[in-house]
C-alpha cells in the first residue's frame, strides 16, 4: 500500500503534505548498504513511499541479501560491494545500515558519488566525524538524514508545542530510561546456522577496524564490542538526545558526567550493560540518562519532562500531560508551634490556600494519528531528496546527538565530567 500523506518536516511546520503520483521515470531509486535486521524494517517502510523503489542491496551476509531481495519480490539486485552500489549512476539515494565504524566512511564516500543518505543512528562514531559529513554533504550540496526516527512522530511535534507554548511550565528535568532483560535485549542476538566463512564476508564488516581473526560473535553482535559501537550510549541515549533537542530547540549540554559497569552480560563484551548520565545544558535543564539491561522497570521505557506548570509522558504511541500548579502544605510545620501562631498563620492568604487545597486537575492524553515514526521519518527525507528542500533530521543534528553519546562514553572512560566546545563543534551561526 502506497502512503497516502507524506509528513513534511522540511519547514518545521510539521505539516501534512499530499503525495503525488510520481510517473515510473521520475522515481527515486534506492540502494540499501548492510541488510541487517533493522534495515529490513527500513525496507518494509520504504516499499510503503509513493515514488520510490529499492533496486539495489548488499551485506556482508549472504543470507541477509536473499532475504532482502526476496522482500523486494526480486525487484532489488544483489551488489557485491557498497562501492559497486557508489558507482552506479541509476542509484540516486542510499541507505546506511551498518556498524557504527562504517558510517563516516560510507557516508562521505556516498555523498562524494552525488547520492543522498539515510544514515541509522548514530551518524558517528566519533566526535571529528560529524564536522567531516556536514561539510561534505553542504559542499556536494546533498541530504543527510540520520535514522532517530521519533521526532517525525505526532508526539514529538505534539509535545515540542505543548514546551514551546510554556504549558509545562519551566522545563527543568527531563529523565530517560531504557531497560531490558533479555539476552536479545542486551544484543546477544541468535546466529544463523548457516553463518560461515562461505557466507559472510568478514574482511568486509572489519573494514577499518583492526584486523582479528573470523568470529561470528563479533559480527553478529557487534554493538557488544567498542571496535565496532559505542554501546549503550550511542544505540540508545542517542534517540533521547535527538528527540530533547527537537522538543527544546537545545543544541547540546555544556557538561556530561556518566558512571557505567558492566554486571551481568559479561561474556564476549567489552561495553557496560548498565550506563547512567546527567546532562546540563546551557538553556538551564538537567537531563538524567539511565538503562539497564539488567531489569525491564517502567515497563522498558520511560521518557519524562518535568516543568514548573506540569509534566509530560512520552509513550511509544502518545503522551499523557500531567498539569501540576504550584501548591504548599506546611501543616506538619506550623503544627510545632505556637497554637496562637498556627491560627495566625491560615489568616493569612497563604494559609487559607493550604486550607481551601486545591482540587487535582486530570491527566490530558494525546494519541498519535499519523504513520508509524520510521515511515514517517523515511517520507521526510525522500521528500527532501525530492525537492531539495531541508529535513528533518540533518547532518549537523545527527552529529550534535551522536556527540552527545560520545560525550557521555569519555565521561565514563576517564571517570571525570566531559565538556563540549560549542565554538569548536557546532555549526556557525
Amino acid at each position: 500500500m502506497a502512503l497516502t500523506r507524506r509528513v513534511f518536516l522540511g519547514t518545521g511546520a510539521g505539516a501534512l503534505a499530499q503525495a503525488q503520483s510520481t510517473a515510473p521515470s521520475d522515481r527515486i531509486a534506492v540502494g540499501m548498504i548492510g541488510v541487517g535486521s533493522r534495515s529490513h524494517e527500513l525496507l518494509e517502510a520504504i516499499k510503503q513511499v509513493e515514488g520510490t523503489e529499492i533496486v539495489a542491496v548488499c551485506d556482508a551476509y549472504s543470507g541477509r541479501v536473499d532475504r532482502a531481495i526476496e522482500r523486494t519480490e526480486g525487484r532489488a539486485q544483489p551488489y557485491s560491494s557498497y562501492r559497486e552500489i557508489l558507482d552506479d549512476p541509476s542509484i540516486d539515494a542510499v541507505t546506511v545500515g551498518t556498524p557504527d565504524h562504517w558510517h563516516r566512511q560510507m557516508v562521505v564516500e556516498a555523498l562524494r558519488a552525488g547520492k543522498d543518505v539515510y544514515c541509522e543512528k548514530p551518524l558517528t562514531y566519533a566526535i571529528d566525524e560529524g564536522l567531516e559529513i556536514a561539510a561534505v554533504a553542504e559542499k556536494q550540496a546533498k541530504i543527510v538524514q540520520v535514522g532517530s526516527q521519533t521526532v517525525s512522530s505526532d508526539s514529538a511535534r505534539e509535545l515540542r508545542r505543548w514546551i514551546q507554548s510554556g504549558r509545562l511550565g519551566q522545563v527543568t528535568m527531563i529523565r530517560v530510561a531504557y531497560n531490558r532483560n533479555s539476552p536479545g535485549g542486551a544484543w546477544i542476538y541468535p546466529i544463523p546456522p548457516d553463518a560461515s566463512p562461505e557466507t559472510v564476508d568478514w574482511d568486509a564488516f572489519l573494514g577499518p577496524a583492526t584486523k582479528r581473526d573470523f568470529d561470528l560473535e563479533r559480527f553478529f553482535r557487534w554493538r557488544c564490542y567498542r571496535e565496532y559501537s559505542g554501546g549503550i550510549a550511542t544505540d540508545l541515549f542517542v534517540h533521547a538526545c535527538t528527540t530533547i533537542h527537537f522538543i527544546t530547540g537545545a543544541v547540546m549540554p555544556s557538561e556530561v558526567m556518566a558512571a557505567g559497569g558492566l554486571y551481568h552480560w559479561k561474556q564476549s563484551r567489552d561495553v557496560p550493560d548498565t550506563l547512567g548520565a546527567m546532562l546540563r545544558y546551557p538553556q538551564g535543564f538537567m537531563v538524567h540518562l539511565s538503562s539497564t539491561f539488567n531489569s525491564n522497570a517502567f515497563g522498558g521505557y520511560l521518557f519524562e519532562v518535568l516543568g514548573t506548570e506540569g509534566s509530560a509522558q512520552f509513550g511509544r504511541r502518545g503522551l499523557i500531560f500531567r498539569p501540576h500548579p504550584e501548591y504548599d502544605n506546611n501543616a506538619w510545620i506550623v503544627g510545632g508551634w505556637p497554637t496562637a501562631l498556627e491560627e495566625q498563620y491560615y489568616r493569612t492568604p497563604a494559609g487559607r490556600a493550604e486550607l481551601q487545597g486545591l482540587p487535582r486537575p486530570e491527566d490530558e492524553t494525546y494519541r498519535d494519528t499519523g504513520p508509524n515514526s520510521t515511515l514517517a521519518h523515511l517520507a521526510d527525507f525522500f521528500f527532501a531528496v525530492r525537492h531539495r528542500g531541508a529535513n528533518v533530521e540533518d547532518a549537523w543534528i545527527g552529529h550534535h546527538a551522536a556527540s552527545c553519546a560520545h560525550l557521555i562514553n569519555a565521561s565514563v572512560d576517564s571517570g571525570s565530567t566531559a565538556r563540549w566546545d560549542f565554538e569548536r563543534h557546532c555549526a556557525a551561526a
